[in-house]
């Protein structure tokens, strides 16, 4: 880019600016690719079928598409037992948070927990709670399949504290084994 710059003359401003703006493509493009990543079961040509779960209100999740949640800086949680799609629905709406150019991180509960506890371990937690906290939607998935002991409720605990702090959204995918969270 450099060199395209001198041969055209280009001054420092608009060179500044394409730079800054294929940094932010760069990045979107990254955050897609997370993200499509973790859609081990889910394909972006496999829609979900509402017919399928009938329990699940097509308009209300046609309704937190269009990401008005944020705005309302409001949560969301999943709840159901495994197979109904939680997953699915979350990455939909991560992957439109992403389109839209929202700032969005896909973690399991255990991953969280784990990264969190190593950091701690290396003296680097507020550093990788910083990680958790910046993205404007954290989608937690796998909430419920997840036993905490009380060093992993502070833990969780932490981020969600902070992210409240901060006004930003979360998403959660609960299965129904919730009642093995353990108590902070």
């Amino acid at each position: 880019m450099v060199e395209y710059v001198v041969t055209l003359n280009m001054p420092y401003s608009e060179f500044l600016f394409r730079l800054l703006e294929a940094e932010i493509v760069k990045r979107q493009e990254r955050s897609i690719q997370t993200l499509i990543k973790v859609q081990t079961a889910v394909s972006q040509d496999d829609p979900y079928v509402f017919t399928a779960q009938p329990s699940v209100d097509e308009r209300r999740i046609r309704e937190l598409l269009t990401l008005s949640f944020i705005d309302r800086k409001e949560n969301i949680l999943f709840l159901g037992p495994p197979g109904i799609g939680k997953t699915h629905l979350a990455i939909s709406i991560g992957m439109e948070a992403i389109a839209r150019g929202y700032k969005t991180y896909f973690i399991t509960a255990h991953d969280l927990v784990n990264q969190l506890r190593r950091a701690d371990q290396e003296g680097k937690l507020e550093k990788k709670l910083r990680v958790f906290v910046k993205p404007t939607v954290l989608i937690i998935d796998e909430m419920g399949y997840l036993k905490l002991d009380p060093n992993s409720a502070h833990y969780l605990f932490q981020v969600i504290a902070r992210r409240y702090e901060h006004s930003q959204q979360k998403l959660w995918g609960m299965g129904r084994n919730r009642g093995r969270l353990g108590r902070c």
